[in-house]
């Protein structure tokens, strides 16, 4: 099943819940597109698809600069995972595809 489109998603964190927007791109194994939330857009870094499985990285810069590292599954209109928030540890975020 192919990761490309739009898709709202829900992060929970240890600094709460917050609502966004997936946009991806797949071409064979490499994954493009931006995340955007409160924080506004964020460029996927180093995004790969292998099946189901998607990781990428993007840089934070505010209110502090960290590196997110993402790793998800695509279930037909569904996608889950984590992310990796530097030294903030992890939060897991869920959401369809819009």
């Amino acid at each position: 099943m192919s990761a490309d489109g739009t898709w709202n998603i829900t992060t929970t964190s240890p600094m709460g819940t917050q609502e966004g927007t997936l946009n991806l791109v797949t071409d064979g194994g490499t994954l493009t597109g931006k995340m955007s939330g409160p924080q506004g857009d964020i460029e996927i870094q180093d995004g790969t698809a292998d099946g189901d499985k998607l990781t990428w990285k993007a840089e934070v810069t505010s209110p502090m600069a960290i590196t997110l590292e993402v790793e998800a599954a695509v279930d037909g209109d569904e996608i889950s995972g984590s992310i990796k928030l530097g030294a903030f540890g992890t939060a897991s975020f869920s959401g369809k595809r819009g």
